[in-house]
């Protein structure tokens, strides 16, 4: 019974923020003035090249993602503040192993593309993988919505340092 509830806490912890939006842009951690903080492993080291091929759907392109060992399909979105996913993606990695209560950092106001301001809940995911490169320890946020898609934003993004993006031919560059 204990365990059941534990559970149900988490699982309303993850999917309590917004009703609809995608977490876009800026964000707060709530009634306080500061940013959640991004943690920079320093287990990452990059050399040479990496090149990812993107896919192009409805207007956006897309791009593998490894999220602490799954696969996934992002939208490379350099206007998004953080990584971010949906409660389906979010129960998914929890029901995996590959989420857990600790990765739970808090709630955050996020400001999106329109102006919005929302809640949402900001999870620490263990590692991130594009290709042959891997970071640690990055924030993203979980949306209230299951049909939310994947947006792959800066809190990733600026980790893997220069990106160049070829249009002739969908690839992503890392250097």
């Amino acid at each position: 019974m204990i365990r059941i509830t534990i559970i149900l806490l988490l699982i309303s912890m993850i999917f309590s923020g917004c009703s609809g939006c995608s977490k876009s842009g800026r964000y707060k951690k709530k009634n306080s003035g500061s940013q959640p903080t991004e943690v920079a492993s320093t287990k990452r080291q990059f050399s040479g090249k990496t090149i990812i091929k993107m896919t192009k759907e409805n207007g956006v392109y897309k791009i593998p993602v490894l999220i602490n060992g799954l696969n996934m399909v992002f939208i490379f979105d350099t206007g998004a503040g953080l990584i971010s996913i949906s409660n389906v993606e979010a129960s998914y990695l929890y029901k995996q192993g590959k989420l857990t209560k600790e990765d739970i950092l808090g709630k955050a106001e996020f400001i999106d593309a329109n102006g919005d301001i929302s809640v949402g809940t900001i999870i620490k995911l263990k590692e991130v993988t594009i290709g042959d490169r891997t970071i640690y320890d990055i924030n993203a946020s979980v949306v209230n919505n299951s049909i939310a898609p994947l947006l792959f934003g800066q809190s990733a993004l600026e980790q893997f340092g220069k990106i160049s993006i070829d249009y002739n031919n969908n690839t992503v560059t890392f250097e």
